[in-house]
């Protein structure tokens, strides 16, 4: 898909009759035709999809409607996608958003990452990479069923605790040490689960990625880099107990000693 000349237009109708939504897609883009391009090829498949072309039209509707899944484009009129994403992590952090960037824009898109973006989609892109992704993001966002699978690979463990924090895995929760729900993307949540389960042990990059069965956001070393940093963070703000270590020129190592419980 390649952006045309831009232009203004109302947002588009959510969803079209007849069709069972998988999820609320939100795209965000100031540029009507591609926006109107990208809404329809979600609802030819199976999603609905509501179009914004700036900053007070995603939050208009944000305020009325569902929203599973926002596709943000960075340059936007008035406020950049950045901006906004700044805003929505404040408002809403588990909301997922997937930044949209320019070709070689790599700035853009590891401050996007930085910021809380859940994946990033560089144009020009072509319609199979962008279901791809939009389902991807989806799927780290939705908490599994309970299949004979997940079943097999977790057994009766429920429960994993750490230096006092605890990971529900059926609700794909984060519980600090004092019992608040810790807000985690899907790709932070899938980066600590790779942690927890291989703990007190190096792991490379490409391994975090493999162990984290390839849902992190994008398959480079510093898209993890970005993600571990995002995700100590979380762990280790306000002078708390070092719990991840970079061990130089080999990766990572979780310290905690981590508890399993069903």
């Amino acid at each position: 898909m390649n952006a045309a000349r831009r232009g203004g237009s109302a947002p588009e109708l959510p969803g079209r009759p007849g069709l069972a939504p998988e999820a609320h897609i939100l795209v965000v883009e100031d540029d009507a035709p591609m926006r109107h391009l990208i809404a329809r090829l979600l609802r030819e498949n199976g999603f609905r999809a509501t179009g914004a072309r700036d900053g007070p039209e995603m939050r208009e509707t944000l305020r009325h409607a569902d929203i599973d899944l926002v596709l943000l484009d960075v340059m936007l009129p008035g406020e950049s996608g950045l901006d906004l994403l700044r805003e929505l992590r404040g408002k809403q952090p588990s909301l997922p958003v997937v930044m949209v960037t320019a070709k070689g824009e790599e700035a853009d898109r590891v401050l996007g990452l930085e910021l809380g973006a859940d994946d990033y989609l560089p144009k020009p892109f072509g319609r199979r990479e962008l279901l791809a992704r939009v389902r991807a993001v989806l799927r780290r966002a939705r908490p599994p069923t309970a299949t004979p699978e997940a079943a097999e690979i977790h057994g009766t463990i429920r429960l994993l605790r750490f230096d006092g924090w605890t990971v529900d895995m059926a609700r794909r929760e984060l519980l600090s040490p004092g019992g608040a729900v810790v807000d985690l993307s899907g790709a932070e949540y899938d980066l600590l689960l790779a942690f927890l389960e291989h703990p007190h042990r190096v792991l490379a990059r490409n391994h975090i990625l493999e162990l984290s069965r390839g849902r992190l956001a994008e398959r480079d070393d510093r898209s993890v880099d970005v993600l571990v940093s995002r995700l100590r963070r979380k762990l280790e703000g306000g002078g708390g107990t070092a719990m991840i270590k970079t061990v130089r020129g080999s990766g990572y190592i979780f310290l905690p000693q981590v508890e399993r419980a069903a």
